[in-house]
Parts: C-alpha cells; sequence; structure tokens
C-alpha cells in the first residue's frame, strides 16, 4: 500500500515538474548554442574591424584601444543577451547597468581614470608604440597601448605596465620622438695641458666619427674650470637610433686619443700644506 501511494506520488510530482525541467533544459541548451556562435561572430568581427584599421592607417596603439573597448562591449551584449533568455527583461537590465554603473564607477574610479587617461594619450599621441619613453623612474619602448595600461619593454627585457591614469596625468619624456638628437659628453684635462692641442683632438674625433651628422656644426668648448681640471664640452649631432653607440664609441676614442697625445684626465686631487712645530 505504502509503494502505491509513493509510486503514485513520485508520477504525479515529475508529471508537474517534467515540463518546467524540459523547458529549462532547452533554455540552457539554446543559451549554450547562442554563445558558441556569438563568441564566433565576435572574433570574425574583431578581426574584420582589425583589418579595416590597417587597411585606414590608424596608429598601432589607437587600433588595439579601439579593438580592446570593441571586444568588451560585444561581450556583454552577448552575455546580456543570453540572461534575457532566462526571464531577464529589458527594464530589469536598464536597472541593472545603471545601478552597476554607479557602483562600478565608486569600486573603480581608479580604473576609470585609466580609461580616461587612454582616451587622452590616443587624443594627443604624446607617444606611439615603438617609440621610447621615460616616465615615473620607468622607461622603455612601447610595446602595447591598451584600455587601461600602456605596456613598455625595458633595454634589459623587463615587461612594465603603468597605468594609463598616471601615463596622462605625469611628466613624459619622449626619447625617440625625433629622428636625431643632440649628443654631449664632458670631459677634464689637467691644468698643465695645452687647452687647443686637446680641442684639436676632440674636432679631429667628431670631424672623422662616421655616424656623426654633419650636416650641423659640432661644438667643442671649454664647459667649466673646475677645481682639478680643465671640463671641455662636445656636442653634436647623431641620429637618435645610433646616440648610444656613438656616445660608447666616442667615450672610448676620446681617452685613446688623449694618451697619444699626452693630454692627461686628471683625478680629482686636493693639496695639503704641513706646518712643522
Amino acid at each position: 500500500m505504502q509503494a502505491e501511494v509513493m509510486l503514485k506520488k513520485t508520477i504525479d510530482y515529475l508529471s508537474g515538474h517534467l515540463p518546467g525541467f524540459a523547458e529549462l533544459i532547452v533554455k540552457i541548451v539554446i543559451c549554450a548554442l547562442i554563445y558558441v556562435i556569438g563568441k564566433k561572430l565576435i572574433a570574425k568581427l574583431v578581426r574584420i574591424v582589425r583589418a579595416m584599421l590597417d587597411k585606414s592607417h590608424v596608429s598601432p596603439g589607437a587600433a588595439t584601444f579601439v579593438v580592446s573597448m570593441l571586444k568588451i562591449i560585444l561581450y556583454l551584449t552577448l552575455i546580456l543577451g543570453i540572461a534575457m533568455q532566462f526571464g531577464l527583461k529589458e527594464s530589469s537590465v536598464a536597472a541593472l547597468v545603471a545601478s552597476g554603473g554607479v557602483a562600478i564607477g565608486l569600486a573603480l574610479q581608479g580604473g576609470l581614470s585609466n580609461l580616461a587617461g587612454g582616451f587622452l594619450i590616443l587624443l594627443f599621441q604624446p607617444f606611439q608604440i615603438g617609440d621610447y619613453i621615460l616616465t615615473q623612474g620607468q622607461e622603455g619602448t612601447v610595446q602595447k597601448i591598451e584600455i587601461l595600461y600602456t605596456t613598455l619593454h625595458t633595454i634589459d627585457n623587463r615587461k612594465v605596465i603603468v597605468p594609463n591614469g598616471n601615463l596622462a596625468n605625469n611628466v613624459i619624456v619622449n626619447v625617440t620622438a625625433a629622428d636625431r638628437r643632440k649628443l654631449e659628453i664632458t670631459v677634464g684635462i689637467s691644468y698643465e695641458d695645452s687647452i687647443q692641442t686637446a680641442k684639436a683632438v676632440l674636432q679631429r674625433l667628431l670631424t672623422e666619427h662616421p655616424l656623426v651628422l654633419h650636416d650641423q656644426e659640432a661644438q667643442v668648448f671649454v664647459a667649466e674650470l673646475g677645481e682639478s681640471s680643465v671640463v671641455l664640452g662636445v656636442r653634436c649631432w647623431v641620429k637618435t637610433d645610433q646616440y648610444f653607440p656613438v656616445l660608447w664609441q666616442l667615450n672610448e676614442q676620446i681617452k685613446e686619443a688623449f694618451d697619444e697625445a699626452g693630454i692627461h684626465i686628471p683625478y680629482p686631487q686636493m693639496d695639503v700644506h704641513m706646518i712643522a712645530k
């Protein structure tokens, strides 16, 4: 008797709830299909937009920024569309977006600052991908400009990620903004050595160096009369990408040329007078 009662209750329960279970399973299958198809469509659309931006000669930084924004917007739209399949109404979506926007805005003030900084960087373009910049004690070649962060690649193969908000509100030195840079070297000689001879040696090195640009005049001058040496200055123009090679080569050549000419680069020294009692 009890078995019959249990069987009857089970049949009644399944009869009452099976349509709901079936409908839920159908919705889950539909949402899974929507997600898979939507993901493929988003990837295809992003590739098309990226190709259009590349053909329109938009800067790589701006292209990366636009593509990142587009992917976020499309995925949010896809997720909301799936949620609506489970009965979420448009009015609820609007209220959710409004309240969520306020909550996210309060929680992510730094993120919004970085987002605004990203827009400012793309608008005014203080630097582009491939430029070498210095900012806030960090330096490196700009590798990526994304929605919230800019990625630098350093000389010693490190990756530095800098918030765009910090970049937009601080000093940025763009080392490679121009195709040429002025190179300056200072070197001290002994007070006993001839200034004119030392200047002639420096001028000859600048004239003979193949990477020094000769369309603008190079300068050799007395920069300072120091405590223990006469400080000579050298200024010349070089291509930006050859700045450090020329700097290192000239430093070596100056030392060797001064040795050959008998010109001394003095050490800091102090004369001490002792009085016998």
